[in-house]
């Protein structure tokens, strides 16, 4: 636990002003960098005989996505159906993924024994992270250079949030599990209390880094089904841990794992967080 909060100590301070002051093409190539590890680490839920070989199809179609989709200062300033598309393929994929996992383990049947379709959760997970990161650090970086870096800031703090009160309040309260059968110690109480602290957090930092929404509702809404999301995102990550006989994703960061288990929640809150917040 102490090496946890060290490390925690020194990468959150990072995390923030890597969001707040790297240039636009620094930061992409950094959550880039970030989807690329990712990718390494999720070639053990493939199983191959050989991992470099098992990167090959994330890579390639992750750089053909670079070629299709426009992603120069101004073309991200005007999200195109090309960018609705991959942001709505991310949502898609958590909603079926989330399925996968609350039905866990009859629903391994389904996918288990499917190379290919294991290969294309992981693009699935990850690309779509990647493009909603992207467009939201993005939006209205000409008119405020900080306006996309507290969109980006905004759906760590409410999934950190969630985290904070889910695990708080399923200590205190948790008797009703969410998935057992993946992970025991998520409960539906613990869910609630990372929904309502998320959302008080949510309501406060909206306020503090003067994001607009189309109303308060509209706020809250968003940041619910984002949260819910998250909290879902972190359960098929265990999932696929749990099939591949995995506890962590790799030990690159000390006391925390590999960086898929610090970004479980993250991959499918950004999505689906982008994809509303750019609709609505």
């Amino acid at each position: 636990m102490k090496q946890r909060i060290i490390t925690a100590l020194i990468l959150a301070p990072l995390v923030i002003l890597g969001i707040f002051e790297l240039s636009l093409p620094l930061f992409t190539i950094a959550i880039a960098a970030v989807m690329m590890i990712g990718y390494w680490e999720w070639t053990q839920f493939v199983e191959p005989k050989s991992r470099w070989t098992a990167l090959i199809p994330a890579v390639l179609v992750s750089g053909l996505s670079l070629v299709v989709i426009p992603f120069d200062a101004d073309s991200l300033n005007q999200v195109a159906q090309p960018h609705y598309l991959m942001l709505a393929a991310g949502c898609v994929w958590w909603v079926i993924s989330s399925t996968l996992a609350i039905t866990y383990p009859k629903s391994s049947a389904l996918w288990q024994n499917s190379t290919v379709l294991r290969h294309a959760f992981g693009i699935l997970t990850l690309l779509p992270f990647f493009w909603s990161v992207l467009l939201l650090r993005a939006e209205g970086i000409e008119a405020d250079a900080y306006h996309g870096a507290k969109l980006v800031l905004y759906v760590c703090f409410i999934v950190w949030a969630a985290d904070s009160g889910a695990y708080f309040a399923g200590k205190s309260m948790g008797k009703r599990k969410m998935a057992p059968h993946v992970s025991p110690n998520k409960t539906i109480e613990g869910l609630i209390g990372g929904i309502i602290t998320a959302i008080l957090v949510g309501w406060g930092a909206a306020t503090w880094f003067e994001i607009e929404f189309t109303s308060p509702l509209v706020m809250i809404a968003i940041t619910l089904v984002t949260v819910v999301i998250s909290v879902l995102g972190d359960l098929v990550e265990s999932m696929f841990k749990r099939v591949s006989g995995i506890k962590d994703s790799s030990n690159i960061i000390p006391g925390h794992g590999g960086v898929l288990d610090r970004i479980d929640s993250l991959t499918a809150a950004f999505p689906v967080f982008a994809f509303l917040y750019f609709i609505f």
